[in-house]
């Protein structure tokens, strides 16, 4: 969904104007929903969060609106979008593309996401997101596999899966130079012991997906340094009454969890109850785990397979689900409006919770001093009548 077309212009012009305030009705800084609250932006950063009475005393223009303002999403797994797979176009023009068609919804920052794929094609993704230099809103990349089970490919191709190799090692370390976070989600049963150790020194995210691994050894791979789950549920071991498998390992740890909320990869009660079965607040992740069809043509190919939008979700020639067809903006109403969780809440899922995950949280995910100023302010349906970015396109 686009925003509603009541797009909300800002009184001034915003790309020539240096200084100034924005005065929502209500204000989501990352941590709580406030009221009477004005921000203080300079250069696209947020100099202070203030009582709204002080708002334009100092001369700068004033914008104010009726919607409330919340930090700019953070999605963790974009695949692709505007008609563009990361895995099929990863080049500088691709990434552009896939931005354009999130940010038009309120993504301001977000990690391209490579599916299992070939070594060279890990290579040249790293390469585009390095040479990005974090524009259009990239903040890092996700590595999705290539080290994973066959047994929990989902979508992957299995003949593209394969051993933990220095292949990998030498790409993450490159990306890590270069400063760009990594998150990479593996299968713990599929590398060496020591591996996620060795990773997690490296400074890379590691996340626990696509795995077929038991109870036990998805414990031991959090105590190994593990700090994430990918796609909750999809593509790991569930839980049953007498084995808990990776799903029950991570629910009942303290790990950050992505989570997918469109209705079709997790059930709205299940997902209910994992979300406040948790022992630790603020460590649900929501996340798009977007295809090209979002803000684009309603097929697509997903290495070598033809991939169709039917009925609101992508399947493969099968029928078998192949894809997430959503952005944040959905997945934030769905979580609010069909699951059932507060607005907080949701909206730390959104913004600050993912950005704490990848070590961002003094630059994104929240509306405070210091940060960039990503806002985007949604109507009382939580539609995006406007987005505020930073970043440069």
């Amino acid at each position: 969904m686009k925003p509603d077309g009541h797009i909300e212009a800002a009184p001034f012009d915003l790309a020539t104007t240096r200084d100034w305030w924005l005065v929502p009705r209500r204000l989501f800084d990352g941590e709580g929903l406030t009221d009477s609250r004005a921000i203080r932006i300079t250069d696209r950063r947020v100099v202070s969060v203030v009582s709204a009475e002080a708002a334009g005393r100092d001369g700068a223009p004033v914008w104010r609106t009726s919607r409330l303002a919340v930090p700019g999403f953070f999605d963790t797994q974009i695949n692709g979008g505007g008609g563009v797979l990361f895995n099929a176009d990863p080049s500088l023009d691709g990434l552009a593309t896939i931005a354009a068609a999130h940010r038009s919804t309120g993504t301001t920052s977000w990690l391209p996401t490579l599916i299992t794929d070939v070594a060279d094609r890990m290579d040249q993704g790293a390469d585009a997101a390095i040479a990005t230099h974090r524009r259009f809103g990239i903040v890092g990349i996700h590595l999705e596999g290539p080290h994973i089970s066959i047994a929990r490919k989902g979508a992957h191709r299995p003949d593209l899966i394969r051993p933990f190799d220095e292949r990998t090692v030498a790409t993450v370390a490159r990306l890590r130079e270069a400063g760009l976070p990594v998150l990479l989600t593996l299968a713990p049963e599929c590398v060496p012991p020591g591996t996620i150790a060795r990773l997690c020194r490296m400074g890379a995210v590691v996340s626990l997906g696509h795995t077929d691994a038991d109870f036990d050894a998805a414990r031991a791979a959090i105590a190994e340094g593990a700090r994430s789950a990918t796609h909750l549920y999809n593509a790991m071991t569930p839980i049953t009454s007498r084995s808990p498998g990776v799903v029950g390992a991570v629910l009942d740890s303290d790990i950050y969890c992505g989570f997918i909320a469109d209705g079709h990869h997790v059930d709205d009660t299940t997902l209910r109850l994992a979300i406040r079965s948790r022992p630790v607040a603020d460590r649900m992740v929501l996340v798009s785990d977007a295809m090209p069809t979002w803000n684009g043509p309603p097929v697509y190919e997903l290495l070598g397979e033809t991939i169709r939008l039917q009925d609101g979700k992508l399947v493969n020639r099968i029928g078998s689900l192949a894809g997430v067809h959503i952005d944040m903006a959905s997945s934030l109403r769905r979580l609010v409006q069909a699951v059932g969780i507060g607005l907080e809440d949701s909206l730390k899922m959104a913004t600050a919770n993912p950005a704490r995950l990848m070590g961002l949280d003094q630059e994104i995910g929240y509306i405070r001093a210091g940060a960039k100023a990503d806002i985007v302010l949604l109507d009382e349906a939580l539609v995006p009548g406007a987005i505020i970015s930073s970043s440069a396109a």
